[in-house]
């Protein structure tokens, strides 16, 4: 069944997932903070734009954000012009931005008070899996929320799951980004190593990558990290901001994390040589100073 939807946000993520919700049939309205990037959009897609969030949600079934972070989030939600301001009572509101676990639970409040649902939504998979419409979604919020919402989330989903209260799919997320962060750091070292051994690290990939060291950071970025290629997808900026979250956080709750912390200082230094756009893999460029 087609239902109408406004999605706020066109990034590398958002660019795309709205276009997927788009090509199921439903009745997409976007806002872009830069309004060429709406104009594009609407080139590739059918729908319609609106000049501020509040105007896209109005009359919206669903409302989904995909934004940088808390501060731009609250702008668009609860701001002068957020959606706040004028999403019906019914609707629900779908995070997909990657915030902290304070401002999810803060919106949840806000909106249930106010008589529309909440789920923060936070996604992993990176550029590669917005554009292929297969990006896994980490579910916070109500179960009847969730039952609404859920096939319009399929849109642009391989992998989505309710995992509790509000709050709960970024504090999912922070594990993700946690355990990503660890993995790349140890492939990075794994490859430094082989190679500095002589060995041929397509060969040893291929062999190792089919027992327990085997992941997706292995399979799909071996070959980029030792051609020195690190032009796909999620930026190191953007995963140092998901680490301080994720820091931040263990602050709060007593968790250790001294793994993170020491990536997120090598991530620093991957910034300071000029790789603050670089993906993520480019850890290893630490080793080729």
């Amino acid at each position: 069944m087609s239902c109408k939807v406004a999605f706020i946000g066109l990034g590398v993520m958002g660019y795309p997932m709205a276009g997927y919700i788009s090509k199921a049939g439903h009745n997409v309205t976007v806002y872009n903070r830069t309004t060429s990037k709406a104009d594009k959009w609407l080139t590739e897609y059918k729908g319609s734009k609106e000049d501020t969030p509040s105007n896209a949600a109005k009359g919206a079934d669903f409302v989904f954000t995909c934004v940088g972070n808390d501060y731009d989030l609250a702008e668009v939600t609860i701001g002068a012009d957020g959606i706040y301001n004028t999403i019906k009572k019914g609707a629900i509101h779908i995070d997909n931005t990657t915030a902290s676990a304070e401002i999810a639970k803060k919106l949840y409040q806000s909106s249930k008070a106010h008589g529309w649902g909440f789920l923060d939504a936070p996604v992993s998979g990176g550029q590669a899996g917005a554009e292929n419409g297969t990006l896994t979604v980490m579910i916070g919020g109500d179960q009847k929320d969730y039952e609404k919402a859920k096939d319009v989330i399929n849109c642009y989903s391989k992998k989505m799951k309710l995992l509790g209260k509000a709050g709960n799919g970024q504090l999912a997320k922070m594990v993700n980004q946690i355990c990503i962060g660890g993995l790349v750091q140890a492939l990075s070292e794994g490859i430094n190593f082989g190679l500095k051994a002589g060995l041929n690290m397509e060969d040893v990939i291929e062999v190792i990558s089919k027992g327990a060291a085997q992941s997706w950071q292995m399979e799909n970025r071996y070959k980029t990290m030792i051609d020195d290629k690190f032009d796909f997808g999620f930026a190191v900026d953007w995963m140092r901001k998901d680490l301080r979250i994720a820091m931040d956080e263990a602050k709060n709750n007593g968790s250790l994390l001294p793994v993170t912390e020491l990536v997120d200082k090598y991530y620093e230094e991957v910034q300071a040589m000029g790789g603050k756009r670089w993906d993520t893999s480019s850890l290893i460029k630490r080793f080729r100073k």
